[in-house]
């Protein structure tokens, strides 16, 4: 989705709206539940090599922290998986969320952020 360009500049290439409507977002394999107001919880790990995961034990620390999304970004983390594509679940949010505003640019802004922190692939 975003990639740097083959310039030696540091652009990112940000890809077309009809572009986007065709990835097919996968969550990634994060432990992740509904909270008793059905929003989503994930649970992401602060550490995956051994040195931060043995620094949180002695410590006494947990190696997780919770990313909690809110009804929207709920919505889209249940249906980002691998099978629909941005298009589906845009059309999703539109029926579930009718009175919301720029939707679109949310749900694409939304699955920018968690592309680039690993949380959905494409």
């Amino acid at each position: 989705m975003l990639k740097k360009s083959k310039e030696k500049t540091d652009k990112v290439y940000l890809p077309t709206e009809s572009e986007m409507l065709g990835f097919k977002p996968m969550r990634s394999d994060y432990e992740w539940k509904k909270n008793t107001e059905g929003l989503i919880e994930i649970k992401i790990p602060k550490f995956n090599g051994n040195f931060g995961k043995s620094f949180c034990k002695f410590i006494k620390k947990d190696n997780h922290f919770t990313a909690k999304m809110d009804r929207i970004g709920s919505t889209i983390w249940i249906n980002a998986d691998g099978n629909k594509t941005v298009k589906e679940i845009f059309e999703i949010l539109k029926k579930e969320y009718p009175d919301e505003k720029n939707i679109n640019q949310r749900l694409y802004l939304f699955l920018q952020q968690m592309k680039a922190l690993n949380y959905i692939n494409f």
